[in-house]
């Protein structure tokens, strides 16, 4: 059963190290990861699985490693061969700060259909066992003219409705095409959480929004889901 979630963005730049002059930018979303990791942590979780987008899929074990060395720095995630793709290796250097272990890590094809994420998010919150879930997905990068993917209009009205969604502890459809379009790295990660949410119910979980900007004409939001028991 999904007993947390946890939703953050990973850009390189989070990792102070990266950012160098520009680290303390971000001073106030990385505050928003710790408690966001908090909420995974305060569920007491029997498992904690990783997922992310990334080039193709892969499913890696709790000591698995990635490395930063192709943004510049190779700051370590773990320690062992690096392996794992830019998003879980955010993810793991998010939990390994916090002092939390990931049981398993997923990587998701940016481009995977959303029968096969929701039927991953099925199978990893299906369980018994009480699973805490840190998805890793940034929203559009197509909010500002400075943005990677430059100003489009609807941007900033569907990155919102994202989040918007997520603090109602919910997922909004997401169709491939236009997240595409509007440059949503993060769908395919996020359909992984709505079919996870779909398996294991989702009526006792309450969102709360722990951030939500655009630093870099990117969408960067924090979410928190927990029991509305706790």
């Amino acid at each position: 059963m999904l007993a947390a979630v946890a939703v953050c963005p990973h850009p390189p730049l989070l990792v102070p190290e990266l950012a160098g002059a520009a680290a303390s930018e971000l001073d106030e979303l990385r505050a928003a990861c710790a408690t966001a990791i908090g909420v995974l942590r305060d569920a007491e979780p029997d498992v904690v699985v990783v997922v992310g987008g990334a080039d193709r899929a892969g499913t890696y074990g709790a000591d698995a490693a990635g490395s930063l060395a192709p943004w510049g720095v190779d700051v370590r995630a773990g320690t062992g061969e690096p392996v794992l793709p830019l998003s879980l290796t955010v993810g793991r250097w998010l939990l390994d700060r916090e002092g939390l272990a990931a049981s398993e890590f997923h990587a998701v094809p940016f481009d995977a259909s959303p029968e096969a994420c929701a039927a991953l998010g099925g199978r990893l919150a299906g369980a018994p066992d009480r699973v805490a879930m840190l998805v890793m997905a940034d929203g559009s990068a197509c909010l500002t003219e400075k943005s990677p993917g430059y100003l489009h209009p609807r941007a900033e009205p569907y990155n919102a409705a994202i989040v918007r969604a997520l603090g109602r502890a919910a997922v909004m459809e997401l169709d491939p095409r236009e997240a595409a379009e509007l440059w949503v790295a993060g769908r395919a990660a996020l359909q992984v959480l709505a079919g996870a949410r779909s398996s294991s119910g989702g009526e006792d979980l309450a969102g709360e929004v722990l951030y939500d900007d655009a630093p870099y004409g990117v969408g960067y939001f924090v979410v928190g889901w927990t029991e509305r028991s706790r």
